[in-house]
């Protein structure tokens, strides 16, 4: 038997010994990230080739070894590349999303800042924003159809912080001067807490009772007795003059 064929049967050998371990490789390649890939297929058999020129039959199963292992780490890495570009990718698409939201909160700002703003001078220049609560003989709930435009103003009044609230209780003139006070004291607290219930700080509502010292119907007027009956409510920023409703 002569060299050539010492070789061949040599190389015959280790490229069956190099089949029988690419099941193995196979295998374990399933159980990692990028298993089966075409570029570790590619290193394997280019290794092998390399292998076998360059070192016979031991040369090329180690070569195949060493190229299935590098072409799978490449294939890794490619896999790993891709990934971070998607993900620099998103996080561009969302650092866009948040500068449009800051932009669009910071124009809602400044719109509430020029309502706030026109607000605080069209009450600079009046004292008669406000609105009265009318109420029944000898009760203190405020009604139903008061509560809308008392918790509207009340929103406005919290609004604006430099506002002051003033609210009057007022009475008939029936029944007594103490009775009055108090009954008229009852009726501006419960407009007070539905101002309170919409925002205004507490220490911002001023109350007042007048009872019926200042009613101005004559005895007998029920017509009349029903504009006595009242809680006037009245806005006033420092500086815009005496409050209407104590003139």
């Amino acid at each position: 038997m002569n060299i050539s064929t010492t070789r061949g049967c040599a190389l015959g050998v280790a490229l069956s010994g190099c089949l029988a371990l690419l099941p193995a490789y196979a295998g374990e390649a399933a159980e990692q990230p990028g298993a089966g890939s075409k570029q570790g297929d590619i290193g394997a058999v280019t290794g092998l080739a390399i292998g076998a020129v360059a070192a016979g039959p031991v040369g090329a199963v180690i070569g195949a070894a060493a190229g299935a292992l590098l072409g799978d780490r490449y294939h890794r890495q490619a896999q790993s590349s891709a990934a971070l570009g998607e993900q620099l990718k998103q996080s561009e698409v969302q650092r866009a999303q948040l500068t449009d939201s800051v932009a669009q909160l910071d124009g809602s700002l400044s719109q509430a800042r020029a309502r706030g703003d026109e607000l605080a001078a069209q009450l600079g220049h009046t004292d008669q924003l406000g609105l009265d609560v009318g109420f029944r003989t000898d009760d203190d709930s405020v009604a139903a159809q008061a509560m809308s435009p008392l918790l509207k103003l009340g929103a406005l009044a919290a609004s604006l912080p430099q506002a002051e609230v003033w609210v009057a209780g007022f009475a008939d003139p029936r029944g007594s001067d103490a009775y009055n006070d108090e009954l008229s004291l009852r009726r501006a607290v419960n407009v007070a807490a539905v101002l309170a219930s919409a925002g205004v700080a507490r220490e911002r509502i001023h109350i007042e009772a007048h009872g019926k010292t200042e009613a101005q119907e004559a005895d007998g007027d029920r017509d009349g007795y029903a504009l006595e009956r009242r809680v006037t409510v009245r806005l006033q920023l420092p500086g815009s003059g005496e409050v209407a409703g104590r003139d």
